[in-house]
């Protein structure tokens, strides 16, 4: 969290600074290639975090000093239009991570592909911190991969039992089993659309 100093003078803000010059545009650009957030998300949500009080995140503040804060962001933005942006970034955080674990415990991928799946989103997250200006203690950096990894082993683990467990699973095959005929699809009423 930013210096208390900061809050009474948004020009003492030192994130960001690395995309200073940078379009709106172009930090969207990269962002979308490797996120599901935009760059309006992720400006709001690192400063809800940075900003953030007992009673919440100071929403006034954040946007109407917008421009000052976060140099790709041109515009002022209503606290209504802040909290907006927090609530999209918080709800795509979400699916991505139900997305995910989805993967996981499917058996679609193993556990070695989940490991690179794990190792290729946190170079990407990495990337963001150090663009915005954050910096993580290494130790604390790599506790938290240690612990993500030993977490994803065990859905692995515990998703290859489960599927082993259903009929049809018993050989251990995790793929999808092609049904033998295509299943027959129920007779349509005249004027009804296809299933």
């Amino acid at each position: 969290m930013e210096d208390p100093d900061s809050i009474k003078d948004p020009n003492k803000y030192q994130k960001f600074k690395k995309v200073d010059g940078a379009t709106y545009q172009r930090v969207n650009q990269f962002l979308r290639k490797h996120t599901h957030i935009t760059a309006r998300e992720w400006a709001i949500a690192r400063l809800c975090a940075d900003f953030k009080t007992t009673s919440g995140s100071e929403m006034t503040f954040i946007g109407e000093n917008l421009p000052e804060l976060c140099p790709f962001m041109v515009d002022s933005y209503s606290p209504q239009a802040v909290n907006q942006a927090r609530s999209s970034f918080k709800k795509k955080v979400k699916k991505a991570g139900a997305t995910f674990f989805y993967g996981a415990m499917c058996g679609f991928f193993t556990a070695e592909e989940l490991d690179e799946i794990l190792f290729e989103a946190s170079e990407v997250a990495r990337f963001l911190l150090e663009v915005e200006g954050t910096s993580l203690n290494l130790d604390d950096e790599i506790d938290v991969e240690d612990r993500i990894t030993e977490v994803m082993r065990g859905v692995a683990e515990a998703a290859s039992v489960i599927l082993k467990t259903r009929p049809g699973q018993e050989d251990g095959d995790q793929g999808m089993q092609e049904p033998e005929e295509e299943p027959a699809l129920p007779d349509r009423e005249e004027g009804e659309e296809p299933v």
